[in-house]
């Protein structure tokens, strides 16, 4: 065999977000793109803030020096204390920033990190359902996934997750707001898992939550985000500048290292190492200037909500049950069948794509990105009725 027989064992196991993607390309130009409803990727196409823009056009066509050379492997000290001065004001604790690492989007955040924390055959808890790319993230650094079944409202199972812990565990995953749920944990179950996790530290086993907080800008109904670096001390965050501003192609995103964690240095050392021995070396310079004034932004959320409502009335309306997002742009409702798989291919002969929620371990579900155009989530409308009559009529 060519290539190796792990990677040709994962590319078997890999994405049906992509899978049903590539079948909704080849429903778009059999029957022209008007005609099908496509929900499959979150690949907003909400555009950047204007004044961002703006400030990118600075950015890009600056006479200053260097502006495209080489940097510390961490990322540019102005940008990094430009994201210092936010993280001190959301949290009140004193970051600075050498607690700041620039990353190649959460993506390559996620991978530093796990690199920076695993030693071979060491465990990764991920709340299940689940963001299918950690279980290959956690296997490029040799570590083991353990999945762990959330609750039927997708909030954390704490008494499952107690049971899942062994002396390998070195990390759980979090994500909030989540991929494929729109679940936002609370401060109550957060603060419930950090509690487990330090009376496993007083027994010696330290276990470090990895928060991966892409979407957490995206926001509705006046919820607050928790701030994990105030409920847990050893807490390492991930962020994208991908969703709340609108900007996935650009790959940019960062690492933040609690201030208050010990032997932290140690930790940032390991990342800054990671960052370059994984052959990612740096974030792109225009994007790394671009992103630091832009920390407090976001696109507009309101849109996003009017649609997380809209998609959620129509489920409800054809018989649907489901859990109403809280955040991001995903909504992850129960098929009318235990085979998700053949519900997502009757969706399709209606022209409505999903991903069946086998792909985010869970299946009788199945997911619908709402980040498209308002009028392709009001023109499915009907076929969500159409699919779920059929079945009603069985």
């Amino acid at each position: 065999m060519v290539i190796s027989k792990n990677i040709a064992e994962s590319m078997k196991s890999s994405s049906w977000i992509r899978a049903m993607f590539e079948e909704g390309e080849r429903l778009k130009k059999k029957y022209g793109p008007e005609n099908v409803y496509d929900f499959t990727l979150g690949n907003p196409i909400a555009e950047p803030p204007a004044q961002l823009k703006e400030e990118l056009i600075k950015v890009a066509t600056s006479n200053k020096r260097g502006m495209h050379r080489y940097m510390t492997n961490s990322g540019y000290e102005e940008v990094r204390e430009e994201i210092a001065t936010f993280m001190r004001e959301a949290s009140g604790l004193n970051f600075g920033k050498e607690h700041i690492i620039m990353t190649v989007g959460a993506a390559g955040g996620i991978n530093v990190v796990l690199k920076s924390l695993l030693d071979p055959g060491d465990e990764v808890i991920v709340p299940n359902p689940f963001f299918v790319e950690f279980m290959f993230y956690i296997g490029n650094h040799a570590g083991v996934m353990k999945l762990v079944d959330t609750k039927e409202d997708f909030h954390l199972d704490i008494d499952n997750i107690e049971k899942a812990i062994t002396e390998r565990t070195k990390a759980i995953i979090i994500n909030s707001p989540h991929n494929p749920t729109g679940v936002v944990y609370n401060e109550d179950e957060l603060n419930r898992l950090a509690s487990l996790l330090r009376e496993r530290r007083k027994k010696g086993h330290r276990i470090f939550i990895i928060s991966d907080e892409a979407y957490r800008k995206i926001l509705y109904d006046n919820i607050k985000f928790p701030n994990m670096f105030n409920i847990y001390e050893d807490t390492i965050t991930v962020t994208s500048h991908s969703k709340d501003l609108a900007l996935p192609g650009e790959r940019i995103g960062y690492i933040a290292i609690s201030p208050i964690m010990d032997n932290a240095q140690s930790l940032i050392d390991a990342a800054i190492f990671s960052n370059r021995i994984l052959g990612f070396i740096n974030a792109p310079a225009i994007m790394q200037r671009l992103v630091a004034k832009f920390q407090k932004n976001s696109v507009d959320i309101g849109d996003y909500q009017r649609k997380r409502d809209a998609i959620y009335q129509i489920l409800i309306d054809a018989g649907f049950e489901v859990v109403k997002p809280s955040g991001a742009f995903y909504i992850f409702p129960k098929a009318p069948i235990e085979d998700d798989i053949k519900f997502v291919k009757d969706l399709q002969k209606h022209h409505v794509l999903a991903v069946p929620g086998i792909g985010f371990g869970k299946s009788g579900y199945f997911r619908l990105a709402y980040c498209v155009e308002m009028d392709v989530i009001e023109k499915s409308r009907p076929y969500f009725k159409e699919v779920m009559a059929s079945y009603r009529g069985r």
